[in-house]
């Protein structure tokens, strides 16, 4: 894989796993959330599996089919996308 996807890769990784711990800190706090429209476009561009390991460790979204199902399948979406790109 080339360096520069992985750097975008952890980039996206970490914003995702930020924006995944602050969701859960004001859902708790009752402040403003992150939408989930952040939250899926951040894991399409490489946050998707940190996302979900994320969501999964401090359990937050895992009741929502959305998350559970759509991560994974975005994530195995890349991993397919990243055997191709030479």
């Amino acid at each position: 894989m080339k360096p520069f996807l992985l750097i975008i890769y952890f980039c996206f990784s970490l914003l995702a796993v930020c924006l995944t711990v602050y969701d859960k800190y004001a859902a708790k706090r009752k402040k403003a959330r992150i939408p989930e429209k952040t939250l899926f476009i951040t894991a399409l561009f490489g946050g998707s599996l940190a996302m979900y390991v994320t969501m999964l460790v401090i359990r937050h979204k895992t009741k929502h089919k959305r998350f559970m199902v759509g991560l994974p399948v975005i994530a195995l979406a890349q991993a397919v996308l990243l055997t191709i790109i030479p």
